[in-house]
């Protein structure tokens, strides 16, 4: 059975027991889908979210005290976003403020750019697809750091190639100007959406 079948099945079951027994709270339907559906909590929270924002799944029982995603980024659950924007804008203004020939600052540039590029993209782009936890399930939180690290590179350096290819076919062509820019808005368009994905899994969480 494909990914997109087993997606399809378990968003029909959660479907099908929300319209036959109308869970009060999002515990219960997790709980009620984990009974009649092989699916970790994770999975079932990632396909309920999908659900609401498709339009497809209401909750009738508001949580209570809901947070909002400006008060959510002003908590500590999301810091790596404030840090991923943070080094993304330092990148940028040392790439064009430190001239190549400012030595010692142009180590500082040096070791910007190539966090910026071998590590930041890839580990936005992580956080959206799997906000919470990896798909490869690990007893050891300091494995699953190791392994959203090492997926992180191995994205960055499937994305920043893909980058330069369409960027080939532009007006700008590959320069450094368009490359860093280009770097800079697919970084915060994917931290942007991780940290929407993870406060709101979170707020399903506690409801």
């Amino acid at each position: 059975m494909n990914d997109d079948t087993t997606t399809k099945n378990l968003s029909e079951t959660i479907l099908q027991i929300t319209n036959q027994k109308r869970p009060e709270t999002v515990n219960q339907l997790v709980k009620l889908v984990g009974e009649t559906y092989p699916a970790s909590k994770n999975e079932i929270l990632d396909a309920i979210v999908r659900l609401q924002n498709e339009g497809k799944l209401q909750l009738t029982t508001p949580t209570q005290n809901p947070q909002g995603i400006s008060a959510y980024l002003r908590t500590s659950a999301a810091l790596w976003f404030w840090t991923t924007i943070a080094l993304s804008l330092g990148t940028l203004v040392a790439v064009f403020a430190i001239p190549e020939t400012a030595y010692p600052l142009v180590y500082i540039r040096y070791v910007l750019g190539a966090v910026f590029v071998l590590w930041l993209p890839g580990y936005a782009f992580i956080k959206t697809l799997f906000p919470e936890q990896l798909p490869v399930k690990t007893s050891d939180k300091d494995l699953d750091t190791i392994e959203r690290i090492a997926l992180s590179v191995g994205m960055s350096l499937a994305l920043v190639p893909i980058v330069g290819l369409l960027l080939n076919y532009t007006p700008w062509g590959i320069r450094l100007t368009p490359i860093v820019l280009s770097l800079l808005a697919l970084t915060t368009i994917f931290a942007t959406a991780g940290v929407i994905r993870e406060r709101q899994i979170r707020t399903l969480k506690k409801a």
